[in-house]
């Protein structure tokens, strides 16, 4: 009896580095999963923030209009704007004669605008306005005498500058940039100064900083 006592303490001596070790072993385990699960929710926690400052970015009210212009304050008609601006409004010139109207504009205003200008009441720096002008082609339809747009003439791209970055450039002024580009140039616009070749239309809009806002729906708040 007293053999088979000693032999079991021995095997229980014999047991104890192996129950620490696996004990051990376990608690590595354990302090791995943890610090796992810790790394993965730091990660969660990372990819979330980011997410937001994407987010805030892209619903971030002041324009991407970097492209629009140079670093001499030349202005060229944006690329892709029919897809990536907004939509903001549309002007139909009367015929000289006859019924219909011999000129249709389509404005289009760049990104946050329209957003800025209903919580402010003005438009923010950087904004840019690009208005296709097209000869409009004028016939009967089902719904009677119809006018639609019919060639591209040009554009006419108005961008808003509070600070007064180019100073020295003639067709910055009065708070906008200003610049007319014929079809086949959307490049180079063929205006060389903004207060005789631009502005003079604007004057009756001068109380509305220049632009005819009565005509675009987006901006009432």
């Amino acid at each position: 009896m007293i053999r088979k006592l000693v032999g079991q303490t021995d095997s229980a001596n014999r047991d104890r580095p192996r129950h620490r070790l696996i004990q051990r072993k376990n608690s590595a385990m354990k302090t791995l999963n943890v610090a796992g699960i810790g790394i993965a929710g730091i990660a969660v926690v990372i990819a979330v923030a980011a997410h937001g400052q994407q987010n805030t970015a892209a619903s971030n009210n002041e324009p991407e209009a970097e492209t629009v212009v140079d670093a001499h304050g030349n202005l060229h008609v944006p690329d892709a704007y029919r897809t990536t601006y907004q939509a903001l409004g549309s002007w139909a010139v009367a015929a000289d004669h006859g019924k219909g109207s011999k000129e249709l504009h389509v404005v289009y205003a760049s990104p946050g605008t329209i957003a800025a200008y209903r919580e402010s009441g003005h438009f923010p720096d950087g904004a840019v306005l690009v208005k296709e002008v097209f000869d409009a082609a004028t016939g009967k339809m089902a719904t009677g005498t119809v006018s639609r747009a019919e060639k591209l003439k040009g554009w006419f791209v108005m961008m808003k500058d509070s600070k007064g970055r180019y100073a020295d450039n003639k067709l910055w002024g009065d708070g906008w940039g200003w610049s007319w580009f014929d079809a086949a140039n959307p490049a180079k616009t063929t205006s060389t100064d903004y207060r005789t070749d631009c502005q003079p239309c604007h004057v009756p809009a001068r109380n509305s900083d220049w632009v005819y806002v009565v005509g675009y729906p987006p901006l009432r708040r």
